[in-house]
């Protein structure tokens, strides 16, 4: 098996390397900001005080940190990846970034003799768990190849899109459909809610027809019961579509639903919900109705 270096453990990242780990792997991380998880440490962890050292021991090295700036210093800047990186080490970004620095990234990283693929993922922390992550990946198909049975180990739908960038491509594609389908389902709920219906059973309704969806099973739920602890956060998803409307911007292309969901989600931040789950978008929906969804009375 290989020896793999894993730098991100949060929300996402710490239940990805236990099921490295799992898989029969060595697993080296870094101590960044917070202690490396007990039970990582628990099942043979090895913990390095930088990201050079991590590289170094490692066959391959996964990132998964929040955004382009975090990326861009973990492999980069001082004692990061690149300075540990031997020739023929596979890097692996599963972060979601911007994909034109993305490609900068590979091509930086290719001039040391690594290869490098862009695989964000999407399914949020249940996924994560499960090991049921979708997994859109850019890069040389041999490196796909090569990677495939560490992929294999924390998710189900992995595909190889395209090159360098593609991988990122999609995943902003794919915050695009979420967020949208979550302003929604919120508007539905509000709507038939505010008119007197017992969300909850409409959501029942809804779920055996055309508009049934993950949003709507999962987060449509999470909008009825209040459960807005988060699974993936409203200020990552502002990231993710800050992206998606730069890249609109830069291609010339209009996104006005884009735009009008980053705004509900703008909302909800300037009420402190930055941290919120993002099916906490429909506070901001909930706001502008005066009601909220399940409520009896206006809010």
């Amino acid at each position: 098996m290989s020896t793999l270096g894993f730098i991100g453990l949060g929300i996402m990242g710490r239940p990805m390397a236990g099921h490295l780990i799992d898989g029969g792997h060595k697993l080296v991380t870094l101590q960044r900001r917070t202690p490396v998880p007990a039970e990582l440490v628990e099942k043979g962890t090895t913990v390095c005080s930088t990201a050079k050292d991590v590289a170094a021991q490692s066959d391959i090295v996964i990132t998964m940190v929040p955004d382009t700036p975090q990326v861009a210093e973990v492999l980069f800047g001082e004692n990061g990846v690149a300075e540990g990186l031997t020739p023929g080490t596979l890097v692996i970004d599963m972060s979601s970034i911007a994909p034109m620095e993305t490609k900068d990234f590979a091509a930086r990283i290719n001039a040391l003799g690594c290869d490098y693929l862009d695989a964000p993922v999407s399914g949020g922390e249940v996924g994560a768990k499960a090991g049921t992550l979708t997994i859109m990946v850019g890069g040389p198909e041999a490196a796909f190849e090569r990677a495939r049975p560490v992929f294999e180990l924390m998710g189900k739908n992995i595909t190889l899109v395209g090159g360098n960038g593609d991988g990122q491509t999609c995943k902003v594609a794919n915050q695009i459909i979420v967020a949208l389908n979550i302003e929604a389902v919120g508007e539905a709920l509000v709507f038939a809610s505010k008119a007197g219906a017992d969300p909850a059973k409409v959501r029942q309704a809804l779920m055996g027809g055309f508009a049934s969806s993950k949003i709507l099973e999962i987060h449509g739920q999470r909008m009825i019961d209040r459960t807005f602890n988060p699974g993936f956060r409203i200020g990552l998803h502002q990231k993710d579509l800050n992206l998606a409307l730069s890249g609109a911007r830069a291609l010339g292309v209009s996104l006005p639903n884009t735009a009008t969901a980053q705004e509900l989600f703008n909302a909800c931040a300037a009420q402190g919900g930055a941290e919120w789950d993002h099916s906490a978008m429909v506070r901001a929906l909930e706001l502008m109705a005066a009601h909220e969804v399940g409520g009896n009375e206006d809010a």
